[in-house]
């Protein structure tokens, strides 16, 4: 059976961030312009003794057109990488290195979010191209900080989070997720 089995290519290492067969920003931008691409959407959250989620870890980011937003976890999924490994791999990338995640070694997300272009076709929206984004729920155990371009890592009770307040805040149909999120885990209110 391995002798039909796809290996990565020689030069795919942790320590070379960029293997043959990734694509440069000119190739990624010409891939959305004629093709979905594959996006995870992580909601981090605190769980109690019990397991049950007490609170939702929104970032605060500033819009390339300067607008202020919460925002979820969220990235694309990158050649030849496992989905388990896009959600450590952005999930560390926004809440720092020692956030520790509890992903399970085989996930499987609450919901399957289709981004379109074009707004209305479904509730979520990405001006930049169509994505389909599979959603998770992830706890995290550890000391969490915004990092990249997030000004602040906000820890909501799932009610405030689901609040209209804060849902305004939202872009994209993130809102809605993490509306979805809390349906999922039983914390709507």
């Amino acid at each position: 059976m391995t002798d039909t089995a796809d290996f990565p290519p020689d030069d795919f290492s942790r320590e070379n961030p960029s293997p043959a067969g990734w694509l440069s920003a000119e190739e990624i931008a010409a891939a959305r312009a004629q093709l979905p691409l594959v996006y995870v959407d992580a909601i981090p959250v605190r769980v109690d003794d019990s397991g049950d989620v007490v609170a939702v870890g929104l970032l605060l980011r500033v819009t390339p057109e300067g607008m202020m937003n919460r925002a979820l976890v969220s990235g694309r999924v990158m050649f030849h990488e496992r989905i388990r490994d896009a959600l450590l791999r952005h999930i560390e990338k926004d809440l720092g290195p020692v956030a520790l995640p509890q992903v399970p070694a085989s996930p499987q997300p609450f919901t399957v979010a289709e981004y379109f272009p074009t707004p209305g076709i479904t509730a979520y929206h990405d001006p930049r191209q169509h994505a389909v984004s599979l959603a998770y729920v992830v706890p995290v155990n550890g000391d969490c900080r915004p990092q990249q371009n997030a000004l602040e890592l906000a820890w909501l009770t799932p009610e405030q989070a689901c609040s209209d307040e804060v849902q305004l805040e939202m872009r994209g149909g993130q809102g809605v997720l993490l509306r979805q999120a809390m349906a999922f885990v039983g914390r709507l209110p």
